[in-house]
């Protein structure tokens, strides 16, 4: 990409602007992060907010080219090996400081260590990285999955993995014998012990994985309107992994519409608002290449009157780029249930994904496909792009109408019954259990509630 496109593109995961050269610290965190990501470009002399190229003393380019250098050495460890190049644009000058992704992480600030020392990418900011994700870049450089690493709170033998044996046999017409899970790497055998993989743990229905893995599962909602608050329906798919994407799919497909597009000769052609070939694909990926790891971190799927949202635990896989879809891009997290999957049938050829996704919206040219990372996690979008087709100020005040109606209901409910339950308010309101605690906290962060006593034989009191 030339010069002049870059500098027109916002600041993100592999992009940094600098109007001047930063503190050692600032420009040693930036570099870490690049080089714990998929690598990143910082171009020294370009103004960010607003985005304007001032430039450097060319005298000064041999020095701060030393400078960066030092500081790169100084304060980084492992050794990182940058290319600092000089530019010019329109007649003025700028330093291009590029750092490719690193073979050996994590890498960290040589004065901190790797615990207190170790930066990640968080979108456009540097963020210091938690033992989760130390963890997870000391993975990496042995080039191990997490789903790979061996259970031994319970003998394989014990384990229950009934339900997937079932899933198996339906979807592949084979038994599941030990020598297929073997083969599946589902388990090892450990000084004479036979010992469930992570991956084995999530397939099954053992309580063991709940225990260990009470957040792999997914939650699914529609809500009124086009903000979070008010459900009008939802699900929890907790069960075994490989059953999840299919049971996530049809939530979906019961929460949007399929209607007539015309005739094809005497045929009626029926067309689903959403492509739904592409929001299944998106389905699969979150529960295949999600981070098993992160602890507190579900699956979420949002379905709104404007868009959709699937929301997956894990920053995108360095190597994957949602911006070149026909590029047959196949990197995978989970190295374990990514086969498995395969054999399954729940998902494709390696790569084929998100050729599908591009293939299918191609015939959707009203939904607009959105992909971004709210901190650690990936997220995609599918937008309405001509949602009623009403102004930003309507919207919102269409959306704050319908708030504020719902807060009415409930303060109003208490007035009558300051007892009441939160099953009552669910039955007064018509909102889920979900939806009713989201608005009673809402309302006491707003001060307009107040509960005292107890949770069970106490009240409420509405402030005014």
């Amino acid at each position: 990409m030339k010069l002049a496109e870059i500098i027109k593109q916002p600041e993100g995961r592999k992009l940094e602007f600098k109007e001047v050269l930063p503190t050692k610290s600032d420009l040693a965190k930036t570099i870490l992060a690049f080089a714990n990501d998929a690598g990143g470009e910082l171009y020294v002399g370009i103004k960010d907010k607003p985005r304007e190229v001032i430039g450097l003393g060319e005298g000064d380019l041999i020095a701060l080219e030393e400078k960066i250098s030092n500081i790169i050495h100084g304060q980084c460890a492992p050794n990182l090996l940058p290319e600092i190049t000089f530019l010019r644009y329109e007649e003025k000058q700028i330093i291009k400081v590029l750092i490719h992704k690193g073979n050996n992480p994590p890498y960290h600030l040589k004065s901190k260590g790797v615990m207190e020392g170790t930066y990640i990418r968080v979108g456009s900011s540097n963020r210091q990285a938690n033992t989760e994700i130390i963890e997870e870049l000391e993975r990496q450089k042995m080039n191990i999955s997490f789903d790979s690493e061996l259970i031994y709170l319970k003998p394989f033998e014990e384990l229950d993995i009934s339900s997937f044996k079932e899933l198996y046999q339906e979807e592949t017409g084979n038994e599941l014998t030990n020598q297929i899970l073997k083969k599946l790497e589902l388990y090892e055998t450990n000084q004479g012990k036979k010992l469930a993989t992570n991956a084995l743990v999530l397939l099954s229905d053992d309580k063991l994985k709940k225990e260990l893995f009470p957040y792999a599962k997914v939650e699914c909602a529609r809500f009124k309107g086009i903000i979070p608050g008010n459900f009008i329906d939802q699900k929890t798919i907790d069960g075994q992994v490989g059953l999840q994407a299919e049971l996530a799919y049809q939530f979906v497909l019961r929460h949007i519409s399929e209607g007539s597009v015309g005739y094809e000769g005497v045929y009626r052609k029926d067309r689903w608002e959403y492509p739904v070939m592409a929001i299944r694909e998106i389905i699969r990926n979150a529960i295949i290449h999600r981070n098993y790891s992160l602890t507190g971190k579900d699956i979420k799927i949002a379905i709104f009157d404007d868009k959709i949202e699937i929301t997956s635990p894990g920053k995108l896989l360095p190597s994957v780029d949602y911006e070149d879809m026909e590029s047959g891009q196949s990197d995978i997290r989970n190295k374990i249930l990514a086969p498995v999957f395969k054999r399954m049938g729940i998902i494709e050829q390696w790569g084929s994904g998100l050729q599908l996704i591009s293939d299918e919206l191609a015939n959707y040219p009203e939904i607009e496909l959105k992909w971004k990372e709210p901190g650690l996690a990936f997220r995609v979008s599918f937008i309405k792009k001509n949602y009623k087709e009403l102004d930003a100020m309507t919207v919102e005040e269409t959306v704050e109408e319908t708030v504020e109606e719902t807060a009415e209901k409930i303060l109003k409910a208490i007035k009558e019954n300051p007892k009441i339950t939160a099953k009552q308010l669910q039955e007064t309101t018509g909102l889920s259990r979900r939806g009713v605690e989201y608005n009673l906290d809402k309302l006491k962060k707003e001060g307009k509630l107040k509960r005292t006593g107890s949770t069970k034989s106490g009240s409420w009191k509405t402030i005014k």
